[in-house]
Protein backbone atom coordinates (compact mmCIF):
# COMPACT_ATOMS: atom_id res chain seq x y z
CA UNK A 1 0.00 0.00 0.00
CA UNK A 2 1.46 3.41 -1.05
CA UNK A 3 -0.05 5.67 1.81
CA UNK A 4 0.13 9.63 1.75
CA UNK A 5 0.56 11.38 5.39
CA UNK A 6 0.47 14.86 5.51
CA UNK A 7 1.81 17.20 8.52
CA UNK A 8 3.87 13.81 9.10
CA UNK A 9 6.76 16.24 10.91
CA UNK A 10 3.99 17.10 13.84
CA UNK A 11 3.52 16.18 17.50
CA UNK A 12 0.99 12.89 16.55
CA UNK A 13 1.90 13.14 12.84
CA UNK A 14 5.14 11.80 13.44
CA UNK A 15 4.03 9.26 16.06
CA UNK A 16 1.89 7.60 13.75
CA UNK A 17 4.37 7.45 10.88
CA UNK A 18 6.83 5.59 13.02
CA UNK A 19 3.87 2.94 14.51
CA UNK A 20 2.99 2.07 10.71
CA UNK A 21 6.41 1.66 8.94
CA UNK A 22 7.14 -0.35 12.47
CA UNK A 23 4.12 -2.44 12.38
CA UNK A 24 3.55 -2.77 8.67
CA UNK A 25 6.03 -4.30 6.44
CA UNK A 26 4.71 -3.91 2.91
CA UNK A 27 3.33 0.11 3.31
CA UNK A 28 5.00 2.88 1.85
CA UNK A 29 4.56 6.07 3.21
CA UNK A 30 5.11 9.52 1.45
CA UNK A 31 4.75 12.29 4.05
CA UNK A 32 4.18 15.69 3.13
CA UNK A 33 4.94 18.66 5.50
CA UNK A 34 5.00 22.57 5.13
CA UNK A 35 7.35 22.44 8.24
CA UNK A 36 5.72 25.56 9.83
CA UNK A 37 6.71 26.41 13.63
CA UNK A 38 4.93 23.37 14.81
CA UNK A 39 6.48 20.72 12.40
CA UNK A 40 10.22 19.20 13.24
CA UNK A 41 12.09 17.07 10.68
CA UNK A 42 14.36 15.74 13.33
CA UNK A 43 11.13 13.96 15.29
CA UNK A 44 12.14 11.52 12.29
CA UNK A 45 15.58 11.59 11.94
CA UNK A 46 15.26 8.00 12.79
CA UNK A 47 12.71 7.04 10.28
CA UNK A 48 14.78 8.72 7.67
CA UNK A 49 18.16 6.60 9.15
CA UNK A 50 16.46 3.12 8.51
CA UNK A 51 13.94 3.79 5.67
CA UNK A 52 14.94 6.46 3.63
CA UNK A 53 14.83 6.23 0.05
CA UNK A 54 12.90 3.08 0.67
CA UNK A 55 9.48 2.49 2.17
CA UNK A 56 9.57 6.13 3.25
CA UNK A 57 9.72 9.42 1.16
CA UNK A 58 10.06 13.45 2.37
CA UNK A 59 8.39 16.37 0.38
CA UNK A 60 8.21 19.72 1.74
CA UNK A 61 5.19 21.89 0.68
CA UNK A 62 2.05 23.04 1.44
CA UNK A 63 -1.42 21.05 0.79
CA UNK A 64 -2.47 23.90 -0.51
CA UNK A 65 -0.26 23.45 -3.56
CA UNK A 66 -2.37 21.85 -5.81
CA UNK A 67 0.34 20.75 -8.50
CA UNK A 68 2.48 19.53 -5.63
CA UNK A 69 -0.39 17.39 -4.29
CA UNK A 70 -0.78 15.92 -8.27
CA UNK A 71 2.79 15.38 -8.82
CA UNK A 72 3.06 13.20 -5.17
CA UNK A 73 0.22 11.49 -6.23
CA UNK A 74 1.14 10.77 -9.79
CA UNK A 75 4.78 9.71 -9.03
CA UNK A 76 3.60 7.38 -5.82
CA UNK A 77 0.77 6.24 -6.88
CA UNK A 78 -0.69 7.08 -3.90
CA UNK A 79 -3.80 4.57 -2.91
CA UNK A 80 -4.92 6.12 0.32
CA UNK A 81 -4.40 9.34 2.74
CA UNK A 82 -4.02 10.45 6.31
CA UNK A 83 -4.41 14.25 6.84
CA UNK A 84 -3.02 15.49 10.20
CA UNK A 85 -1.94 18.43 8.58
CA UNK A 86 -3.28 21.71 10.01
CA UNK A 87 -2.78 25.07 11.94
CA UNK A 88 -3.58 23.70 15.42
CA UNK A 89 -3.05 26.45 17.94
CA UNK A 90 -6.11 28.31 19.28
CA UNK A 91 -4.22 31.17 20.87
CA UNK A 92 -2.96 31.63 16.94
CA UNK A 93 -6.19 31.21 15.12
CA UNK A 94 -7.73 34.18 17.32
CA UNK A 95 -4.77 36.10 16.38
CA UNK A 96 -4.99 35.31 12.92
CA UNK A 97 -7.69 33.26 11.32
CA UNK A 98 -6.74 33.31 7.99
CA UNK A 99 -3.99 30.82 8.13
CA UNK A 100 -6.46 28.51 9.64
CA UNK A 101 -8.59 28.84 7.00
CA UNK A 102 -5.99 28.87 3.91
CA UNK A 103 -4.66 25.58 5.53
CA UNK A 104 -6.96 23.45 7.30
CA UNK A 105 -10.52 24.60 4.66
CA UNK A 106 -8.59 25.07 1.30
CA UNK A 107 -5.97 22.78 1.86
CA UNK A 108 -8.33 19.94 2.59
CA UNK A 109 -9.71 20.59 -0.31
CA UNK A 110 -7.11 20.68 -2.49
CA UNK A 111 -6.33 17.41 -1.02
CA UNK A 112 -9.85 15.45 -1.57
CA UNK A 113 -9.89 16.70 -5.17
CA UNK A 114 -6.36 15.23 -6.22
CA UNK A 115 -7.58 12.07 -3.86
CA UNK A 116 -10.79 11.67 -6.26
CA UNK A 117 -8.94 12.64 -9.26
CA UNK A 118 -6.59 10.06 -8.38
CA UNK A 119 -9.06 7.21 -7.11
CA UNK A 120 -7.68 6.61 -3.46
CA UNK A 121 -8.91 3.43 -2.45
CA UNK A 122 -9.39 5.61 1.44
CA UNK A 123 -9.39 9.15 3.22
CA UNK A 124 -8.95 9.43 6.58
CA UNK A 125 -8.72 13.24 7.82
CA UNK A 126 -7.75 14.16 11.38
CA UNK A 127 -10.37 16.22 13.04
CA UNK A 128 -10.60 17.70 17.01
CA UNK A 129 -12.75 17.38 19.92
CA UNK A 130 -13.32 21.15 19.57
CA UNK A 131 -15.46 21.11 16.92
CA UNK A 132 -18.37 20.02 18.76
CA UNK A 133 -17.90 23.13 21.27
CA UNK A 134 -18.03 22.75 24.71
CA UNK A 135 -20.30 20.48 27.45
CA UNK A 136 -21.49 21.33 31.09
CA UNK A 137 -20.70 19.22 34.04
CA UNK A 138 -22.34 16.47 32.44
CA UNK A 139 -22.16 14.09 29.47
CA UNK A 140 -19.63 13.35 26.86
CA UNK A 141 -19.36 13.97 22.84
CA UNK A 142 -20.93 11.12 20.64
CA UNK A 143 -19.97 11.07 16.77
CA UNK A 144 -23.96 12.57 16.68
CA UNK A 145 -23.49 15.37 18.75
CA UNK A 146 -23.89 18.67 16.50
CA UNK A 147 -20.73 20.63 15.42
CA UNK A 148 -21.09 24.34 17.45
CA UNK A 149 -17.45 25.34 17.11
CA UNK A 150 -15.91 28.06 19.23
CA UNK A 151 -13.03 29.57 17.93
CA UNK A 152 -11.91 30.47 14.85
CA UNK A 153 -8.75 26.99 14.74
CA UNK A 154 -12.11 24.62 15.41
CA UNK A 155 -14.46 26.79 13.43
CA UNK A 156 -11.93 25.87 10.44
CA UNK A 157 -11.52 22.05 11.44
CA UNK A 158 -15.34 21.67 11.42
CA UNK A 159 -15.43 23.44 7.76
CA UNK A 160 -13.07 20.93 6.91
CA UNK A 161 -14.86 18.04 8.37
CA UNK A 162 -18.04 19.21 5.96
CA UNK A 163 -15.74 19.48 3.11
CA UNK A 164 -14.84 15.49 3.72
CA UNK A 165 -18.26 14.50 4.58
CA UNK A 166 -19.12 16.09 1.15
CA UNK A 167 -16.82 14.16 -0.80
CA UNK A 168 -18.65 11.01 0.54
CA UNK A 169 -21.82 12.25 0.00
CA UNK A 170 -21.69 13.74 -3.35
CA UNK A 171 -18.53 11.93 -5.18
CA UNK A 172 -19.03 8.89 -3.76
CA UNK A 173 -15.59 8.85 -1.97
CA UNK A 174 -14.38 6.67 0.74
CA UNK A 175 -13.96 8.71 3.67
CA UNK A 176 -13.55 8.47 7.61
CA UNK A 177 -13.07 11.32 9.79
CA UNK A 178 -11.52 10.86 13.72
CA UNK A 179 -11.96 13.00 16.22
CA UNK A 180 -9.98 12.67 19.28
CA UNK A 181 -9.15 14.19 22.73
CA UNK A 182 -6.25 16.37 23.83
CA UNK A 183 -3.26 14.59 22.59
CA UNK A 184 0.26 14.05 25.14
CA UNK A 185 3.63 12.50 24.90
CA UNK A 186 6.80 12.48 23.06
CA UNK A 187 7.61 15.31 19.91
CA UNK A 188 4.81 17.50 21.14
CA UNK A 189 5.30 21.50 20.02
CA UNK A 190 6.07 23.06 23.82
CA UNK A 191 3.17 25.71 23.24
CA UNK A 192 0.95 23.14 24.40
CA UNK A 193 -0.01 22.90 28.19
CA UNK A 194 1.98 19.78 29.36
CA UNK A 195 5.45 20.50 27.68
CA UNK A 196 4.94 24.73 28.05
CA UNK A 197 4.12 23.85 32.00
CA UNK A 198 6.93 21.20 31.74
CA UNK A 199 9.67 23.40 30.86
CA UNK A 200 8.35 26.70 32.68
CA UNK A 201 8.83 24.99 35.58
CA UNK A 202 12.46 23.25 34.91
CA UNK A 203 13.67 26.84 34.14
CA UNK A 204 11.66 28.15 37.37
CA UNK A 205 10.00 30.65 35.45
CA UNK A 206 5.91 31.14 36.64
CA UNK A 207 3.54 29.63 34.94
CA UNK A 208 0.47 31.18 33.18
CA UNK A 209 -2.65 29.17 33.45
CA UNK A 210 -6.10 30.74 31.66
CA UNK A 211 -8.58 31.45 34.09
CA UNK A 212 -9.70 30.16 37.24
CA UNK A 213 -7.90 26.82 35.80
CA UNK A 214 -11.09 24.66 36.10
CA UNK A 215 -10.88 23.79 32.56
CA UNK A 216 -11.54 20.33 31.79
CA UNK A 217 -10.27 18.14 29.20
CA UNK A 218 -10.06 14.71 28.55
CA UNK A 219 -6.02 13.55 27.56
CA UNK A 220 -5.21 10.49 25.82
CA UNK A 221 -1.26 9.22 25.21
CA UNK A 222 -0.29 10.27 21.14
CA UNK A 223 0.81 6.32 20.54
CA UNK A 224 -3.12 5.25 21.83
CA UNK A 225 -4.29 8.03 19.69
CA UNK A 226 -2.29 6.78 16.87
CA UNK A 227 -3.21 3.11 17.04
CA UNK A 228 -7.12 4.24 16.46
CA UNK A 229 -6.16 6.42 13.08
CA UNK A 230 -4.57 3.21 12.18
CA UNK A 231 -7.85 1.13 13.33
CA UNK A 232 -9.62 3.92 11.43
CA UNK A 233 -7.64 3.71 8.01
CA UNK A 234 -7.58 -0.06 8.29
CA UNK A 235 -11.23 -1.18 9.40
CA UNK A 236 -13.10 1.94 9.40
CA UNK A 237 -16.16 1.96 7.53
CA UNK A 238 -16.76 4.47 4.57
CA UNK A 239 -18.49 7.86 5.61
CA UNK A 240 -18.45 7.13 9.58
CA UNK A 241 -16.90 9.55 11.60
CA UNK A 242 -14.90 8.07 15.32
CA UNK A 243 -14.13 9.65 18.11
CA UNK A 244 -10.93 8.89 20.43
CA UNK A 245 -10.98 9.74 24.08
CA UNK A 246 -9.07 8.16 27.17
CA UNK A 247 -11.09 8.25 29.83
CA UNK A 248 -9.18 10.74 31.77
CA UNK A 249 -10.55 13.98 32.56
CA UNK A 250 -8.44 16.22 34.44
CA UNK A 251 -9.22 19.88 35.05
CA UNK A 252 -5.98 22.12 33.60
CA UNK A 253 -5.35 22.93 37.12
CA UNK A 254 -4.91 19.88 38.58
CA UNK A 255 -2.42 19.01 35.44
CA UNK A 256 -0.18 21.83 36.03
CA UNK A 257 -0.11 20.81 40.06
CA UNK A 258 0.61 17.66 39.28
CA UNK A 259 3.36 18.37 36.79
CA UNK A 260 5.21 20.27 39.70
CA UNK A 261 4.85 18.07 42.35
CA UNK A 262 6.56 15.50 40.12
CA UNK A 263 9.17 18.03 39.73
CA UNK A 264 9.12 19.10 43.17
CA UNK A 265 8.84 22.75 42.31
CA UNK A 266 6.31 25.11 44.78
CA UNK A 267 3.09 26.07 43.44
CA UNK A 268 3.88 29.30 43.56
CA UNK A 269 5.13 29.72 40.15
CA UNK A 270 1.48 29.34 38.92
CA UNK A 271 0.04 32.65 37.94
CA UNK A 272 -3.71 32.83 36.89
CA UNK A 273 -4.20 34.99 34.04
CA UNK A 274 -7.01 36.85 31.61
CA UNK A 275 -9.14 33.56 30.34
CA UNK A 276 -9.01 32.93 26.50
CA UNK A 277 -11.96 34.17 24.40
CA UNK A 278 -14.40 31.61 23.51
CA UNK A 279 -12.37 29.27 26.03
CA UNK A 280 -14.63 25.68 26.21
CA UNK A 281 -15.31 24.56 30.18
CA UNK A 282 -14.84 20.96 29.18
CA UNK A 283 -14.41 18.33 26.55
CA UNK A 284 -15.48 14.85 27.06
CA UNK A 285 -15.53 12.06 23.87
CA UNK A 286 -17.85 8.95 23.49
CA UNK A 287 -16.89 7.10 20.77
CA UNK A 288 -18.19 4.15 19.06
CA UNK A 289 -14.90 2.15 19.29
CA UNK A 290 -12.30 0.82 21.57
CA UNK A 291 -9.23 2.10 20.21
CA UNK A 292 -7.25 -0.87 22.22
CA UNK A 293 -8.75 -3.69 20.11
CA UNK A 294 -6.19 -5.75 18.38
CA UNK A 295 -5.41 -3.82 14.30
CA UNK A 296 -5.54 -6.11 11.69
CA UNK A 297 -2.10 -6.57 9.84
CA UNK A 298 -1.44 -4.15 6.91
CA UNK A 299 -3.41 -6.27 3.61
Amino acid sequence: MQLLVTGGCGFIGSNFIRTMLTRHEGLTLVNLDKLTYAGNRQSLADVETTYGGKRYFFAQGDIANSELVLHLFEEHAIEAVVNFAAESHVDRSIADASPFVATNVAGTQRLLDAARQFGVKRFVHISTDEVYGTLGTQGKFSEETPLAPNSPYSASKAGADMLVRAAHETYGMDTVITRCSNNYGPYQFPEKLIPLMFSRAVADEALPVYGDGLNVRDWIYVLDHCRGVELALLQGRSGEVYNFGGNAEKPNIEVVRTILAALGKPESLIRFVTDRPGHDRRYAMHGKVAIWRVVSVWP
